[in-house]
């Protein structure tokens, strides 16, 4: 059984692009930074344009890159901080489709430090894998 393209699809370099949820019901990202400060800033836009910061609550967890366990972190809004933890190095958070304003379509996370990888789920359309672009223009 094939979870990508039937659940899921990724887009390994996500920060700093614009993320349509108009094929997905939601986006999934996660962070890793080996120094644990790790800061990202999320905002909507219409089709990657008219972006602005995303005024919604998410609810971050934060662990160790390799080993422990998921912790939860204060629920926070439009940015959010890793700190100082050295420990927890990296963190994952959720925007659905229904958080977004009005006529917006897209969420953008940029991360200052590190990699952030997008995981659309619960997608509209299955695809085989074969037939499933990487990328967010198709």
């Amino acid at each position: 059984m094939k979870g990508l393209g039937r659940v899921f699809n990724v887009i390994p370099a996500a920060s700093g692009v614009h993320i349509p949820l108009d094929k997905a019901s939601a986006v999934s990202f996660v962070t890793y930074e080996d120094d644990g400060s790790t800061i990202a800033t999320i905002k909507e836009s219409v089709d990657g344009a008219s972006e602005q910061a995303l005024d919604c609550d998410v609810y971050p967890h934060k662990a160790p890159g390799i080993g422990g366990t998921w912790t939860a972190m204060a629920e926070q809004d439009d940015t959010l901080d890793l700190g100082d933890d050295t420990t927890n190095d990296a963190m994952v958070f959720t925007v659905a489709g229904t958080q977004l304003s009005d006529g917006f379509n897209c969420v953008e996370v940029t991360v200052d430090g590190g990699i952030c990888i997008a995981i659309l789920h619960d997608l509209v359309v299955q695809r085989d894998p074969a037939n499933l672009a990487t990328n967010i223009t198709s």
